[in-house]
Protein backbone atom coordinates (compact mmCIF):
# COMPACT_ATOMS: atom_id res chain seq x y z
CA UNK A 1 0.00 0.00 0.00
CA UNK A 2 2.92 2.43 0.83
CA UNK A 3 4.62 1.60 -2.23
CA UNK A 4 1.55 2.28 -4.70
CA UNK A 5 1.04 5.78 -2.35
CA UNK A 6 4.60 6.64 -2.62
CA UNK A 7 4.99 6.07 -6.56
CA UNK A 8 2.02 7.57 -7.47
CA UNK A 9 3.51 10.51 -5.14
CA UNK A 10 6.79 10.43 -7.49
CA UNK A 11 4.67 10.29 -10.74
CA UNK A 12 3.34 13.51 -9.89
CA UNK A 13 6.54 15.08 -9.49
CA UNK A 14 7.22 13.10 -13.09
CA UNK A 15 4.40 14.71 -14.56
CA UNK A 16 5.62 17.98 -14.14
CA UNK A 17 9.02 17.43 -14.63
CA UNK A 18 7.81 16.45 -18.18
CA UNK A 19 5.93 19.44 -18.50
CA UNK A 20 8.67 21.55 -18.29
CA UNK A 21 11.16 19.56 -20.39
CA UNK A 22 13.45 18.38 -17.69
CA UNK A 23 14.72 14.95 -18.55
CA UNK A 24 14.05 12.36 -16.35
CA UNK A 25 16.40 9.25 -17.10
CA UNK A 26 14.22 6.89 -14.67
CA UNK A 27 10.82 6.28 -12.94
CA UNK A 28 10.79 3.18 -10.74
CA UNK A 29 8.76 1.18 -8.42
CA UNK A 30 10.65 0.03 -5.39
CA UNK A 31 14.13 0.01 -4.47
CA UNK A 32 16.86 -1.93 -4.70
CA UNK A 33 17.95 -4.49 -8.08
CA UNK A 34 15.84 -3.96 -10.93
CA UNK A 35 13.03 -6.89 -11.87
CA UNK A 36 11.31 -5.09 -15.18
CA UNK A 37 12.09 -2.31 -17.00
CA UNK A 38 10.99 -0.59 -20.11
CA UNK A 39 12.81 2.09 -22.37
CA UNK A 40 10.03 4.56 -23.46
CA UNK A 41 11.36 8.00 -25.76
CA UNK A 42 13.75 9.18 -23.36
CA UNK A 43 12.60 8.09 -19.38
CA UNK A 44 13.57 4.02 -18.33
CA UNK A 45 10.61 2.83 -16.70
CA UNK A 46 11.54 0.08 -13.74
CA UNK A 47 9.91 -2.07 -11.33
CA UNK A 48 12.67 -2.94 -8.66
CA UNK A 49 12.74 -5.39 -6.32
CA UNK A 50 11.32 -3.61 -2.50
CA UNK A 51 7.71 -2.30 -2.87
CA UNK A 52 8.21 0.21 -0.33
CA UNK A 53 8.08 3.41 -2.41
CA UNK A 54 9.72 4.81 -5.89
CA UNK A 55 11.49 7.78 -7.43
CA UNK A 56 11.85 9.42 -10.25
CA UNK A 57 15.36 10.41 -11.58
CA UNK A 58 15.50 13.49 -12.67
CA UNK A 59 18.89 16.10 -14.02
CA UNK A 60 20.09 18.09 -11.57
CA UNK A 61 18.73 16.62 -8.70
CA UNK A 62 20.97 13.87 -6.28
CA UNK A 63 18.72 13.45 -4.47
CA UNK A 64 18.47 9.23 -6.28
CA UNK A 65 22.11 9.06 -6.61
CA UNK A 66 22.35 5.97 -5.17
CA UNK A 67 19.98 4.11 -7.17
CA UNK A 68 20.08 6.02 -10.44
CA UNK A 69 22.66 8.77 -10.91
CA UNK A 70 21.97 11.42 -14.11
CA UNK A 71 24.67 12.64 -15.90
CA UNK A 72 23.68 16.51 -16.60
CA UNK A 73 26.46 17.61 -18.41
CA UNK A 74 25.73 17.27 -21.79
CA UNK A 75 22.06 18.61 -21.61
CA UNK A 76 21.59 22.12 -21.94
CA UNK A 77 20.60 23.90 -18.89
CA UNK A 78 16.76 24.37 -19.30
CA UNK A 79 16.52 20.58 -19.42
CA UNK A 80 17.80 20.16 -15.62
CA UNK A 81 15.99 21.10 -11.99
CA UNK A 82 18.52 23.43 -11.42
CA UNK A 83 18.41 25.01 -15.01
CA UNK A 84 14.45 26.57 -14.88
CA UNK A 85 12.54 28.83 -13.07
CA UNK A 86 11.78 28.65 -9.44
CA UNK A 87 8.21 28.84 -9.83
CA UNK A 88 8.96 25.52 -12.08
CA UNK A 89 11.14 23.68 -9.81
CA UNK A 90 8.30 24.27 -6.75
CA UNK A 91 5.58 22.79 -8.87
CA UNK A 92 7.54 20.07 -9.55
CA UNK A 93 7.88 19.50 -6.15
CA UNK A 94 4.35 20.13 -4.87
CA UNK A 95 3.44 17.87 -7.93
CA UNK A 96 3.84 14.76 -5.61
CA UNK A 97 1.80 16.61 -2.85
CA UNK A 98 -1.35 17.17 -5.09
CA UNK A 99 -1.35 13.46 -6.65
CA UNK A 100 -1.46 12.10 -2.76
CA UNK A 101 -4.39 14.72 -2.28
CA UNK A 102 -5.93 14.09 -5.85
CA UNK A 103 -5.67 10.32 -5.02
CA UNK A 104 -7.70 10.43 -1.88
CA UNK A 105 -10.14 12.75 -3.66
CA UNK A 106 -10.97 10.09 -6.26
CA UNK A 107 -11.03 7.00 -3.64
CA UNK A 108 -13.52 9.11 -1.53
CA UNK A 109 -15.58 9.95 -4.89
CA UNK A 110 -16.08 6.40 -6.25
CA UNK A 111 -17.15 5.42 -2.91
CA UNK A 112 -19.39 8.21 -1.94
CA UNK A 113 -20.67 6.92 -5.44
CA UNK A 114 -21.16 3.78 -4.96
CA UNK A 115 -23.31 4.44 -2.04
CA UNK A 116 -25.75 6.49 -4.28
CA UNK A 117 -26.35 9.48 -1.82
CA UNK A 118 -24.14 11.25 0.14
CA UNK A 119 -25.22 13.50 3.59
CA UNK A 120 -25.20 17.35 3.41
CA UNK A 121 -25.61 19.24 6.48
CA UNK A 122 -26.08 23.35 7.71
CA UNK A 123 -23.93 25.21 10.31
CA UNK A 124 -23.48 23.41 13.53
CA UNK A 125 -26.32 25.86 15.68
CA UNK A 126 -27.61 24.25 18.40
CA UNK A 127 -31.43 24.11 18.68
CA UNK A 128 -32.09 22.32 21.73
CA UNK A 129 -29.80 21.94 25.32
CA UNK A 130 -31.62 18.94 27.22
CA UNK A 131 -32.24 19.56 30.73
CA UNK A 132 -29.40 18.54 33.21
CA UNK A 133 -27.23 17.76 30.88
CA UNK A 134 -23.40 18.84 30.79
CA UNK A 135 -24.27 21.29 28.09
CA UNK A 136 -26.78 22.98 30.08
CA UNK A 137 -24.90 23.19 33.24
CA UNK A 138 -21.49 24.43 31.12
CA UNK A 139 -23.89 27.31 29.93
CA UNK A 140 -24.37 26.65 26.73
CA UNK A 141 -27.61 27.55 24.79
CA UNK A 142 -30.09 27.71 21.86
CA UNK A 143 -28.96 29.96 19.04
CA UNK A 144 -25.22 29.41 19.76
CA UNK A 145 -23.65 28.39 16.84
CA UNK A 146 -20.72 25.73 17.29
CA UNK A 147 -17.14 27.66 15.58
CA UNK A 148 -14.21 25.28 17.79
CA UNK A 149 -13.90 22.15 19.31
CA UNK A 150 -10.41 21.25 21.09
CA UNK A 151 -10.09 17.85 23.52
CA UNK A 152 -7.61 17.73 26.35
CA UNK A 153 -4.44 15.93 23.91
CA UNK A 154 -4.67 19.45 21.96
CA UNK A 155 -6.67 18.17 19.32
CA UNK A 156 -8.51 20.91 17.76
CA UNK A 157 -11.60 21.45 15.16
CA UNK A 158 -13.45 24.69 13.55
CA UNK A 159 -16.57 22.95 11.83
CA UNK A 160 -18.16 24.78 9.36
CA UNK A 161 -20.86 22.42 9.52
CA UNK A 162 -23.01 19.85 11.55
CA UNK A 163 -21.77 16.42 10.09
CA UNK A 164 -17.81 18.30 10.11
CA UNK A 165 -18.45 18.63 13.86
CA UNK A 166 -20.19 15.18 14.75
CA UNK A 167 -17.47 13.63 12.78
CA UNK A 168 -15.15 15.33 15.13
CA UNK A 169 -16.47 14.72 18.25
CA UNK A 170 -16.58 11.05 16.95
CA UNK A 171 -12.42 11.04 17.52
CA UNK A 172 -13.12 12.18 21.18
CA UNK A 173 -10.68 9.89 23.72
CA UNK A 174 -12.40 10.13 26.83
CA UNK A 175 -9.99 12.63 28.44
CA UNK A 176 -10.86 15.90 29.89
CA UNK A 177 -13.56 18.34 28.76
CA UNK A 178 -14.58 19.87 25.31
CA UNK A 179 -13.82 23.42 25.23
CA UNK A 180 -16.24 24.31 22.66
CA UNK A 181 -16.41 28.18 21.63
CA UNK A 182 -19.63 28.97 20.63
CA UNK A 183 -20.65 32.14 18.51
CA UNK A 184 -23.69 34.32 20.72
CA UNK A 185 -25.07 37.44 19.44
CA UNK A 186 -22.00 38.08 17.39
CA UNK A 187 -19.35 37.96 20.34
CA UNK A 188 -17.07 34.66 20.64
CA UNK A 189 -17.65 32.39 23.90
CA UNK A 190 -15.85 29.14 25.13
CA UNK A 191 -17.46 26.60 27.90
CA UNK A 192 -15.84 23.37 29.41
CA UNK A 193 -18.19 20.74 28.79
CA UNK A 194 -17.72 17.57 29.78
CA UNK A 195 -19.71 14.70 28.46
CA UNK A 196 -21.13 11.71 29.71
CA UNK A 197 -20.76 8.12 28.31
CA UNK A 198 -23.61 6.49 27.11
CA UNK A 199 -24.06 3.14 27.38
CA UNK A 200 -26.87 2.58 24.70
CA UNK A 201 -25.20 4.78 22.18
CA UNK A 202 -21.85 3.35 22.67
CA UNK A 203 -20.70 7.23 22.45
CA UNK A 204 -19.85 10.33 24.68
CA UNK A 205 -22.60 12.84 24.37
CA UNK A 206 -23.15 16.46 25.99
CA UNK A 207 -26.97 17.15 25.19
CA UNK A 208 -26.69 19.11 22.43
CA UNK A 209 -29.58 19.25 19.93
CA UNK A 210 -29.87 20.03 15.95
CA UNK A 211 -32.70 20.70 13.54
CA UNK A 212 -34.18 18.14 12.14
CA UNK A 213 -33.45 19.88 9.07
CA UNK A 214 -29.17 19.96 10.05
CA UNK A 215 -28.66 16.72 7.07
CA UNK A 216 -30.10 15.90 4.12
CA UNK A 217 -29.12 13.07 2.05
CA UNK A 218 -28.80 14.14 -1.93
CA UNK A 219 -28.27 11.92 -4.86
CA UNK A 220 -25.03 11.32 -6.02
CA UNK A 221 -24.28 10.79 -9.89
CA UNK A 222 -21.05 10.23 -12.03
CA UNK A 223 -21.54 14.44 -12.02
CA UNK A 224 -21.32 15.94 -8.70
CA UNK A 225 -19.20 12.75 -6.99
CA UNK A 226 -16.21 14.45 -7.26
CA UNK A 227 -17.88 17.73 -5.50
CA UNK A 228 -18.39 15.83 -2.34
CA UNK A 229 -15.30 13.86 -2.77
CA UNK A 230 -13.57 16.64 -2.48
CA UNK A 231 -15.29 18.22 0.59
CA UNK A 232 -14.90 15.15 2.36
CA UNK A 233 -10.86 14.93 1.58
CA UNK A 234 -10.16 18.10 2.66
CA UNK A 235 -12.26 17.20 6.24
CA UNK A 236 -9.68 14.77 6.54
CA UNK A 237 -6.92 17.07 5.39
CA UNK A 238 -7.75 19.90 8.32
CA UNK A 239 -8.40 16.69 10.65
CA UNK A 240 -5.02 15.22 10.34
CA UNK A 241 -3.13 18.67 10.04
CA UNK A 242 -4.60 19.59 13.32
CA UNK A 243 -3.53 15.79 14.45
CA UNK A 244 -0.13 17.08 13.32
CA UNK A 245 -0.20 20.08 15.14
CA UNK A 246 -0.96 18.65 18.78
CA UNK A 247 2.43 16.39 17.45
CA UNK A 248 4.50 20.21 17.61
CA UNK A 249 2.82 21.19 21.26
CA UNK A 250 3.94 17.47 22.39
CA UNK A 251 0.78 15.91 23.16
CA UNK A 252 -0.68 12.96 22.08
CA UNK A 253 2.87 11.13 20.92
CA UNK A 254 1.91 7.89 21.49
CA UNK A 255 -0.10 8.02 18.79
CA UNK A 256 2.36 8.17 16.46
CA UNK A 257 3.09 4.74 14.43
CA UNK A 258 5.99 3.49 12.07
CA UNK A 259 6.14 0.44 9.64
CA UNK A 260 5.13 -1.93 12.38
CA UNK A 261 2.06 0.40 13.95
CA UNK A 262 1.16 0.50 10.26
CA UNK A 263 1.65 -2.45 9.09
CA UNK A 264 -0.69 -4.20 12.23
CA UNK A 265 -3.46 -1.24 11.08
CA UNK A 266 -3.39 -2.71 7.21
CA UNK A 267 -3.68 -5.86 8.32
CA UNK A 268 -6.61 -4.91 10.44
CA UNK A 269 -8.26 -2.98 7.93
CA UNK A 270 -8.08 -5.24 5.33
CA UNK A 271 -9.60 -7.98 7.21
CA UNK A 272 -12.95 -5.95 7.80
CA UNK A 273 -13.54 -5.49 3.99
CA UNK A 274 -12.36 -3.56 0.66
CA UNK A 275 -14.50 -0.35 2.05
CA UNK A 276 -12.25 -0.06 5.15
CA UNK A 277 -9.33 -0.58 3.02
CA UNK A 278 -9.53 1.88 0.57
CA UNK A 279 -10.74 4.10 3.03
CA UNK A 280 -7.28 3.73 5.05
CA UNK A 281 -5.59 4.06 2.01
CA UNK A 282 -7.01 7.80 1.07
CA UNK A 283 -6.34 8.60 4.66
CA UNK A 284 -2.75 6.98 4.36
CA UNK A 285 -2.07 9.33 1.33
CA UNK A 286 -3.64 12.75 2.56
CA UNK A 287 -0.83 11.68 5.59
CA UNK A 288 1.76 11.13 3.67
CA UNK A 289 1.11 14.43 1.37
CA UNK A 290 1.01 16.03 4.44
CA UNK A 291 4.04 15.11 6.02
CA UNK A 292 5.86 15.52 2.65
CA UNK A 293 4.76 19.12 2.80
CA UNK A 294 6.65 20.01 6.18
CA UNK A 295 9.69 22.53 5.78
CA UNK A 296 12.14 20.16 6.78
CA UNK A 297 14.72 19.72 3.05
CA UNK A 298 14.51 16.39 3.67
CA UNK A 299 10.95 17.11 2.12
CA UNK A 300 9.20 18.53 -0.75
CA UNK A 301 7.86 21.72 1.40
CA UNK A 302 11.73 21.87 3.24
CA UNK A 303 12.71 22.24 -0.68
CA UNK A 304 10.28 24.53 -1.83
CA UNK A 305 11.34 26.84 1.50
CA UNK A 306 14.84 26.64 0.24
CA UNK A 307 13.57 27.71 -2.86
CA UNK A 308 11.57 30.39 -1.53
CA UNK A 309 14.53 31.61 0.15
CA UNK A 310 16.90 31.44 -2.41
CA UNK A 311 13.88 33.94 -4.42
CA UNK A 312 14.02 36.27 -1.47
CA UNK A 313 17.95 36.82 -1.05
CA UNK A 314 18.17 36.57 -4.70
CA UNK A 315 21.31 33.28 -4.88
CA UNK A 316 21.70 30.45 -3.96
CA UNK A 317 22.34 29.14 -1.01
CA UNK A 318 26.30 27.80 -0.46
CA UNK A 319 26.62 24.17 -0.64
CA UNK A 320 28.27 24.10 2.69
CA UNK A 321 24.45 25.79 4.47
CA UNK A 322 22.57 23.18 1.90
CA UNK A 323 24.44 20.29 3.51
CA UNK A 324 24.08 21.58 6.85
CA UNK A 325 20.84 21.74 6.71
CA UNK A 326 20.02 18.40 5.41
CA UNK A 327 22.05 17.26 7.55
CA UNK A 328 20.10 18.43 10.49
CA UNK A 329 16.70 17.50 9.06
CA UNK A 330 18.17 13.56 8.56
CA UNK A 331 19.00 13.69 12.07
CA UNK A 332 15.49 14.76 12.70
CA UNK A 333 14.13 12.15 10.94
CA UNK A 334 16.23 9.65 11.92
CA UNK A 335 15.63 10.28 15.74
CA UNK A 336 11.56 10.64 15.04
CA UNK A 337 12.05 6.61 13.16
CA UNK A 338 13.61 5.62 16.32
CA UNK A 339 10.84 7.00 18.28
CA UNK A 340 7.92 5.53 16.38
CA UNK A 341 9.83 2.19 15.97
CA UNK A 342 10.07 2.42 20.01
CA UNK A 343 6.17 3.70 20.17
CA UNK A 344 5.03 0.08 17.79
CA UNK A 345 6.99 -2.05 19.98
CA UNK A 346 5.82 -0.96 23.06
CA UNK A 347 2.55 -1.30 21.79
CA UNK A 348 3.09 -5.03 21.00
CA UNK A 349 4.58 -5.95 24.28
CA UNK A 350 1.89 -3.78 26.24
CA UNK A 351 -0.64 -5.55 23.98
Amino acid sequence: MLGVIVTLHEFGHLLAAKIFGVYCKEFSFGFGPKLLSHKGKETEYCLRAIPLGGFVAMAGDTDNDLETKVEAEDLPPERTLTGIANWKRIIIMMAGIMMNILLAIVIYSMMILSSGTYATSTKPVITNVLEDSPALKAGLKEGDIVTKVEFDNGLSYRPETYLELINFLDTYDGNGPWIMTVERDGSSVRFDVFPEFKEDQQRYMVGIGFSNKAVEAVKVNIFNCWKYGFEFAMFILKLTFSSLLTLFQGKNLDSLSGPIGIYSTVSQTASLGMEYYLQLIAMVSINVGIVNALPLPIFDGGRVLLLLIEAIIRRPLSEKAQNAVMSASMALLLLLFIFVMYNDISKIIGG
